[in-house]
């Protein structure tokens, strides 16, 4: 085979362990130059020249756009034997546009276990996902300490934006309040959740520090959002905590809900949330909202 003639032309040991490393290192080599060069300038927002030769973008505009060095980039096409962070990974993924099938697969290739949400959701239950369908029209969702929300119900997927549109691995509570308009929009008193939100994940993380997927997320978070930065910098930190809360819905309008989490497991495992209706006017809209999730199929 190729792949084995170009393991023993380049020297490398003959032990087995050795040559399934290559022949992945290989593999994935050939797997980044051929989503690289299937990506075009203007699907990454740059612009494609008039003596643009290069089919897709060039090395040094994936190392660019990933935040990597171009050596280092151009090593790992060459398949050189070099490690691989998953947060270089993550950010590969995204400049490369892969959707969820390629994305284990790249982590697959690299040996390295996927963080992101919705990459692997062991945690959720059969079980669970039954309880959340039966408490329709009351909004549900199963997250982890971290914000990731793992599943959720049909109202749920409506209540702070459309969250069927958003890629899985975007699908974290912290990432969309700070970040996306539409979660921001309905939610009535904003700055105060962002504190809050902001407090509460800084006591999660401090059992998790040296976590990837943590230190992936917050790196997302103040990259993105200069609110966030501005309050991560005041070293809050608050318990979880129940309460009333008050959103506007986009479809129904305002909602007023008593919000209680269930966990699932030990303290840091997963946990359930649900927005009760706490008066008849919210239910109805509950239910209406739960109507239109439905028809939309």
């Amino acid at each position: 085979m190729a792949q084995d003639a170009a393991v023993r032309e380049s020297g490398a040991p003959r032990t087995r362990e050795a040559r399934e490393s290559a022949i992945r290192r290989h593999e994935l080599a050939a797997f980044l130059r051929h989503r690289r060069e299937h990506v075009t300038p203007e699907q990454v927002g740059l612009p494609r020249g008039p003596r643009r030769r290069t089919p897709g973008l060039r090395r040094e505009e994936v190392a660019q756009l990933s935040a990597v060095g171009v050596t280092w980039y151009t090593w790992l096409e060459q398949a050189r034997d070099i490690q691989v962070s998953v947060q270089v990974l993550d950010a590969l993924a995204r400049t490369l546009m892969l959707d969820a099938s390629e994305r284990a697969h790249l982590f697959k290739l690299a040996g390295a276990v996927d963080p992101a949400p919705g990459a692997h959701c062991a945690s959720v239950t059969d079980a669970q996902r039954v309880l959340l369908r039966q408490l329709d029209p009351i909004p549900a969702c199963v997250r982890n300490s971290r914000y990731d929300v793992l599943a959720y119900n049909r109202t749920y997927g409506l209540l702070f934006c459309d969250l069927d549109a958003i890629p899985p691995q975007d699908r974290n509570c912290m990432l969309l309040c700070f970040t996306n308009e539409d979660w921001q929009s309905s939610i009535v008193r904003l700055e105060e959740t962002m504190r809050v939100m902001a407090a509460k994940f800084r006591a999660s993380m401090a059992g998790h520090l040296a976590e990837p997927a943590w230190k992936m997320l917050l790196k997302r978070l103040r990259d993105q959002s200069p609110e966030f930065r501005e309050i991560w910098e005041r070293h809050e930190v608050v318990s979880a905590s129940s309460k009333r809360k008050q959103f506007t819905n986009a479809h129904v309008g305002k909602l007023t809900v008593d919000n209680t989490d269930l966990w699932l497991g030990p303290h840091s495992g997963p946990l359930m949330v649900t927005f009760a209706p706490a008066d008849a006017e919210s239910r109805e809209r509950l239910e209406k909202l739960h109507a239109i999730a439905l028809a939309r199929g």
